[in-house]
Parts: structure tokens; sequence; C-alpha cells
């Protein structure tokens, strides 16, 4: 089994019209969502083996605060590729992964981590579909258990969403 982690930046700022959207920041509110779920995996102990993150600016700020709760993290792997990935690209890059890699954390973007997220576990606990009914907020983490031994093998349907963690389920 394989364990992919898929987590949406935190609540970035609209703020300054002038920025580039890969250059927007996080707000206030969205520094402490991450810190906040941060504090969640490690206190659940989901330290991931690998993290992949987009190179957008809300992305690293988030991954950053992650990291700062996290008992020795992996160092993480900036793509650029990740910048807003559709879905089938998040699956290419999932299914390139190390075999001997048992659990991985993906920080990007919506819409493809929610639609990701959707193709590879449209089953799973009762709590996290009634959540998911919402969509995957910002900060959201989804916790795909995949039944799969190699992550070639990652595709539609061989996933379980065991967690689907939103901040405000955290306070």
């Amino acid at each position: 089994m394989k364990t992919l982690l898929l987590l949406r930046h935190a609540k970035s700022s609209w703020g300054d019209a002038s920025l580039p959207d890969r250059e927007r920041p996080l707000t206030g509110r969205g520094e402490r969502a991450a810190l906040v779920l941060g504090g969640y995996l490690a206190q659940k102990q989901l330290v991931p083996d690998a993290i992949l993150c987009s190179p957008a600016r809300r992305t690293r700020e988030t991954l950053r605060r992650v990291l700062a709760q996290l008992p020795a993290p992996p160092l993480p792997r900036v793509e650029e590729d990740l910048y807003l990935a559709s879905a089938p690209a998040l699956l290419e890059r999932v299914q390139a992964l190390e075999p001997e890699l048992g659990a991985v954390l993906v920080l990007g973007h919506n819409p493809g981590l929610e639609e990701l997220a959707r193709a590879l576990a449209p089953r799973g606990r009762e709590t996290a579909l009634r959540r998911f009914e919402e969509g995957l907020p910002t900060a959201g983490l989804a916790v795909i258990e995949l039944a799969v031994d190699d992550w070639r093998a990652a595709a539609p349907d061989t996933g379980h969403l065991a967690r689907l963690v939103r901040p405000r389920d955290l306070v």
C-alpha cells in the first residue's frame, strides 16, 4: 500500500493586483492554517518519505510552515511542472515516483489536486467523503491510501479516501 497526501496551498492574498499569480503570498489566516496543518501531520505521524511542491510562492510559504512542525522531514522537491498542474499531469508525476517511497506529500493547486483525489479515491471513509462534498479548501489535506505496491500502478479507482482534513476542523 502507498499513501498519497494531497495538500492544497493555504489561503493566499489577492491584495496586490500588480503581482503575478505565482507570486501571491499567504494571508495571515493562511499562515496560521499551514502551521495548524503541520501540527496535525506531526501529531498523526503522517511524515512523508518525499515532498513534491509547486514553485508558486503560496505553496512554498505553506510548505515552510508545515515543515516547521514536522520531525525530520525530507528535503522537498520544488518542481516547475506542478504549478497549476492538471489531474492527468499530477497522476503522471505520481506514477513516476520511486518505488521505495511509501508516503508522498504533493503540495499544489486546485482544480488539479481535487480532481486527482476524486479520480483516485471515489470511495472512502464516510466522514471524509462527506467533507469532500464541499471540495478541497485552501490548506485542505486529502489522505489517500492506494491499494498498489508500486506508484506506477496508481490509477483511477485504486485509492481509498482515508481522511479529508480542513483547517476549520482542527481549531
